[in-house]
């Protein structure tokens, strides 16, 4: 199943509307319009978006998604309603989880997309769980930082022995907030699963390599990914980490050209304007 031009557009066409969905958001942070803390992921909407676009490719089977806080593009790539999603943010009964998760715990029943609990790498251990459970194909998203808890790795562990169709992500910003990987440990996720006699890959989140990664992995089996990535934006909130970071975005725009990306642009900011004359009415 070779990375063909008409997939690569299918890919790029979920990362615009994750990065159009980001963009929106920032400009509203700025403004004060959202008060609450917001986890975005501008910047690593490739990992997800490729990922969506793959399994559909692949098969039809029911699957069951777990996302880590900064989950936005996760969501919104698998399927879950922008409308919903902003009414979350808004604090509103319409959202996604009845407006009482927030950015940070964000759900899809309609998807099987299931909420972040705010304990860091918890969701780690609930997805093998589950999965241990019902036998259903698992995707687990986490950070490289929650990656790292105790009882991530343990989790882990008992998906290798019992050989779980789970899949690992680790979305590999080498930040935990601020501290560099290096700081934190001398190891890599891909090397520890490994040691738990798991398939264990590490890539980039650009989609030409991603991709072939992901042609040698199966379903029914336990794996781990561990691709790198940039996270734009903020641990928390609307900033800029840097005027340097490299942005993956920025070439497939260039590429593709900007139309699609604006197109969506317009669509979720309609769909914003909406959102709050609906709340200005009550």
């Amino acid at each position: 199943m070779t990375l063909t031009d008409s997939i690569a557009s299918k890919i790029f066409n979920k990362a615009c509307l994750s990065r159009a969905f980001e963009e929106e958001l920032f400009q509203r942070v700025s403004k004060k319009e959202v008060k609450i803390p917001v986890y975005m992921s501008a910047g690593q909407e490739y990992i997800s978006a490729t990922l969506a676009v793959f399994l559909e490719q692949l098969s039809r089977a029911e699957k069951q998604i777990f996302i880590q806080h900064r989950g936005h593009s996760t969501y919104l790539s698998f399927g879950g309603s922008a409308e919903k999603l902003i009414y979350e943010i808004l604090g509103d009964k319409r959202g996604c989880s009845g407006g009482m998760g927030g950015s940070a715990s964000i759900q899809c029943r309609e998807n099987n997309i299931f909420g972040h609990d705010g304990m860091m790498g918890s969701h780690g251990p609930i997805s093998v769980g589950a999965c241990y459970g019902n036998k259903k194909f698992t995707l687990c998203f986490a950070g490289d930082a929650a990656a790292e808890e105790d009882y991530f790795l343990a989790a882990i562990a008992w998906a290798s022995t019992k050989k779980l169709p789970i899949w690992f992500i680790v979305e590999d910003n080498n930040l935990s907030i601020l501290t560099e990987k290096r700081v934190r440990r001398c190891w890599e996720m891909q090397d520890v699963a490994k040691s738990f006699k798991m398939k264990a890959f590490d890539s980039s989140d650009d989609p030409h390599e991603l991709w072939p990664v992901l042609e040698q992995c199966s379903i029914e089996e336990p794996l781990l990914l561990n691709v790198k990535t940039n996270r734009l934006f903020w641990h928390a909130g609307a900033g800029i980490d840097s005027d340097e970071t490299p942005d993956l975005h920025e070439s497939w725009l260039r590429k593709n050209g900007k139309e699609r990306f604006e197109r969506e642009r317009r669509k979720i900011k309609t769909v914003w304007e909406s959102c709050l004359k609906h709340l200005e009415k009550q």
